[in-house]
């Protein structure tokens, strides 16, 4: 046996060379899409969907949706109604500040990487509806700003995702993401 003959069998490999399926790599070249991958733009085309009328990549439905959204403004809530019953403007002012900063940080930051606490908790993220990546920190505060059109309209945006195909609010649709099982 040859040096070349033991070195072409050691860690797995093939003589040769890896071959298809190895590595991580799909057997036979599979396209983007498969295997769990999302190719880019597959969340907002209509290849997204089967034949049946029903998504091929599952959005997450208004209940899961509400319980994250609850769960990450609750603790904000909590903040200011502590900081309201100390009668002290100067402890009032550090509690909103706090409250700001929590916000900024769970909506924002966590958001924009895809689950904010609340999220986390419910097992549902936040990407984009091109790319099906996270969306950012700024994206997330522009989403989380536009919002307010959701409220503008008797709360009707916030009810949306009940009909939409892609249970979208309007601040989804505004910034073009979209909420997933994660």
């Amino acid at each position: 046996m040859t040096d070349q003959d033991d070195r072409s069998g050691q860690y797995g490999q093939p003589p040769g060379g890896a071959g298809p399926g190895q590595y991580g790599q799909p057997p036979g070249g599979a396209a983007p899409g498969q295997y769990g991958q999302l190719a880019l733009g597959s969340l907002g085309t209509p290849a997204a969907y089967s034949g049946a009328g029903s998504p091929a990549i599952p959005y997450t439905d208004w209940a899961h949706r509400a319980g994250g959204y609850l769960l990450d403004i609750v603790p904000v809530f909590i903040i200011v109604f502590i900081g309201s019953i100390t009668n002290t403007a100067f402890v009032l002012v550090l509690f909103y500040l706090v409250a700001v900063a929590f916000w900024v940080y769970n909506r924002c930051i966590l958001g924009g990487r895809g689950q904010s606490l609340g999220k986390k908790a419910m097992n549902i993220k936040l990407v984009s509806e091109d790319t099906g990546q996270p969306i950012g920190t700024l994206m997330a505060f522009a989403r989380d700003i536009c919002h307010i059109l959701d409220s503008l309209a008797f709360y009707i945006g916030w009810l949306f995702p009940l009909w939409d195909a892609k249970r979208q609010t309007f601040a989804d649709k505004i910034v073009r993401t979209v909420v997933v099982p994660a």
